[in-house]
């Protein structure tokens, strides 16, 4: 299980960073890693994530807070005998960060192949919300519908 270092750089993710693409990127990174703590020192202690992997783990809610990360990576485990995470662009309006790219999933009982997009919300240095969209072109719409007058800010 692992993400496709080749297209996300090599941030290093114990640096502080400011810029909300970069503390995405280091998101992606430790995830790369399965680096539990690399991930929590990324995100806030209330972050709200809702990824695809919950539909095939029997989610209905998101996973919240630091707990819920850990939960995150132990359902990943549980679910996909294998997981690959490629993303390939980073797009950002205000506080948001739209990341499209391509996902591999295998278990005994699917395979997953093809795009998928990822929004994600940066406050104060880290990540608030996050949100997996089982393709990039679902991402895009709702970065769209995000980024359109009249429309609140909640991706969700």
């Amino acid at each position: 299980m692992h993400t496709d270092a080749a297209h996300i750089g090599q941030t290093d993710p114990g640096l502080a960073m400011a810029d909300e693409i970069e503390v995405v990127r280091a998101l992606f990174w430790a995830f790369a890693e399965r680096d539990v703590e690399g991930v929590l020192a990324h995100v806030h202690d209330d972050v709200v994530f809702s990824p695809v992997t919950s539909d095939y783990a029997g989610r209905t809610e998101p996973y919240v807070g630091h707990d819920g990360i850990r939960e995150y990576f132990r359902d990943v485990a549980a679910v996909w005998d294998e997981l690959r995470l490629t993303p390939t662009e980073f797009r950002q309006v205000g506080h948001t960060v739209l990341v499209t790219g391509k996902v591999s999933a295998r278990s005994p009982a699917r395979l997953i192949a093809g795009s998928t997009g990822w929004i994600w919300r940066v406050s104060d240095g880290k990540i608030s919300y996050g949100r997996v969209y089982p393709s990039a072109a679902e991402a895009v719409a709702a970065l769209e519908a995000i980024d359109s007058p009249g429309i609140g800010s909640d991706p969700a």
